[in-house]
């Protein structure tokens, strides 16, 4: 874990976050990257809480770095369910090890994948591999309904302003989801949720005293897509790895 001057807080709140303005996130494609919540950092980056229950998240290579992560993520039971839903070329382009912890644990807003991950035509699905039961206590997944199909709402993107502190923007406001239309998921530890790269989906801060820990990895077509070359996360020399191929 990093030393105290280098520790980054992860929100997925709208404004003035920090890693709009951090390096280290933009850079964190291809490392093992430690990302805390804000509740669990003084002003100087000191901790305020017990080392094993102030991180937000670790990511965004562990696929390709961790070779516990490897073997999950490039698993045979992963290849076939991205040959049931067409994918002819698909590769990984990120994954995430989230915490939740008891009491820590922050909301994350309602967003889309797409919003993050974009690509044209829009083909990305994500792997949400619950490591314990996500219930609507700690923090489980919900989900609207049919919003898959009302095309990408926004993009987080890599400013084009040079001058401007921020590095990532989004394109556009937070829309305004009705949380009357949507609906919780809890499952069991082990359970794989796989998750479309426009539908709307959010959780709650977890209050309860039980952690919610997460696997998570996202993966996009190749084939007659095109990645979006101002999305946030590129890989800066090497192309992403084959599915398939690995």
């Amino acid at each position: 874990m990093p030393e105290e001057s280098n520790r980054t807080v992860f929100s997925s709140a709208d404004s003035n976050s920090q890693q709009d303005k951090d390096k280290y996130f933009l850079d964190s494609a291809d490392k093992i990257s430690y990302f805390y919540e804000a509740d669990a950092l003084g002003p100087n980056g000191e901790l305020k809480v017990d080392p094993s229950l102030s991180l937000n998240k670790i990511g965004h290579a562990l696929h390709e770095l961790n070779p516990v992560f490897r073997e999950v993520t490039f698993n045979e039971k992963v290849k076939e369910c991205c040959f049931q839903l067409g994918y002819e070329d698909p590769v990984l382009v990120q994954s995430m090890y989230i915490f939740k912890n008891p009491g820590l644990g922050s909301e994350v807003i309602a967003h889309q994948d797409a919003t993050y991950l974009h690509t044209e035509p829009v083909k990305v699905v994500g792997f949400w591999v619950a490591l314990e039961d996500a219930t609507q206590e700690n923090g489980c997944l919900w989900f609207s309904k049919g919003s898959h199909k009302s095309g990408v709402h926004r993009r987080y993107v890599r400013n084009p302003d040079k001058n401007s502190s921020d590095l990532l923007i989004y394109t556009s406001p937070l829309p305004y989801y009705q949380k009357s239309g949507f609906t919780p998921v809890p499952v069991k530890k082990g359970t794989c949720i796989l998750i479309h790269g426009q539908v709307v989906h959010y959780s709650h801060p977890n209050k309860s005293n039980k952690s919610r820990h997460a696997y998570t990895f996202h993966v996009v077509e190749q084939k007659n897509t095109k990645y979006s070359e101002d999305n946030w996360l590129q890989a800066p020399d090497k192309p992403f790895l084959s599915l398939y191929r690995n």
